[in-house]
């Protein structure tokens, strides 16, 4: 079992995307794909009048800020439009693929945070009203139910929050709390760079292996929305995931790619 996490940043050729995760299908692989769509949300945020608003946390991390109005937006984005999308053309290339989002049968739930504290101008501020969360459960049963029938889960976020309020969750964490559960042996995270780089702006400095005992210093060099695929790697390695995968999601057979050695490869 390996859980494929794709993000949803610019730049990602999601045609390509699919045709290398339905033949890895094909091949016998068993695998569950997690879907983001950051990207795609922005633009129907702003033509919906909504703008994203996106906060840093005094811990230095970057997230949406994601009240009642976004998550509605962000539930018609990615549970909607991306989800669907991807689940249409999976089935054009005879995948018997369901698409679910973290809500759906509480396959992902935890707590919500209501409140956050950020920083803003150099200053400490509180947030109310936000329904962010994270994953702390999976229902196992529900996936291997789909699996052991041959149907291949794709999910999304948003989960569910234990009081039952639907709750945005980071995609990659969500996906490390998946592979875990289920006890995969890979966790491979794509998104529009080749991987964890020493230099941002230099796409030759990739970090081709970190040995885990290493993953924490590695933080060193993540920034951005990186950060968060580290933390995710951290997660996934410290609870039984044997390695974790970083790469290119632009690339032909993506994939194939990372799993032949393309990439940052962490285990």
């Amino acid at each position: 079992m390996i859980v494929i996490k794709v993000g949803g940043s610019k730049g990602i050729d999601l045609d390509k995307f699919i045709d290398d995760f339905a033949e890895i299908i094909k091949s016998g692989q068993k695998a569950i794909l997690v879907h983001g769509g950051s990207h795609e949300t922005n633009i129907i945020s702003e033509k919906l009048g909504k703008p994203p608003l996106f906060v840093t946390s005094i811990s230095g991390y970057e997230s949406r800020f994601t009240d009642r109005e976004t998550l509605e937006i962000f539930e018609m984005v990615y549970a909607g439009k991306i989800n669907k999308t991807i689940v249409e053309k999976l089935i054009q290339r005879g995948i018997k693929a369901v698409g679910l989002s973290g809500i759906d049968g509480k396959i992902l739930s935890g707590p919500r945070k209501s409140t956050i504290r950020i920083i803003e101008n150099g200053k400490k501020k509180v947030l109310r009203g936000d329904y962010t969360g994270k994953v702390e459960n999976v229902n196992i049963e529900l996936l291997n139910l789909l699996l052991e029938n041959g149907y291949i889960p794709v999910i999304t976020p948003p989960a569910i929050s234990y009081e039952g309020e639907a709750i945005n969750v980071d995609g990659d964490r969500a996906a490390a709390v998946l592979a875990y559960k289920l006890k995969a042996q890979k966790l491979l995270i794509f998104s529009n760079v080749p991987g964890l780089l020493k230099d941002l702006t230099d796409p030759d400095s990739i970090i081709e292996k970190i040995d885990k005992k290493d993953v924490e210093t590695s933080m060193n060099f993540a920034k951005g929305r990186m950060k968060k695929k580290v933390m995710a790697a951290i997660e996934a390695l410290q609870n039984g995931v044997e390695e974790v995968i970083f790469a290119d999601a632009r690339i032909k057979s993506p994939i194939k790619n990372a799993l032949s050695g393309k990439g940052t490869h962490i285990k």
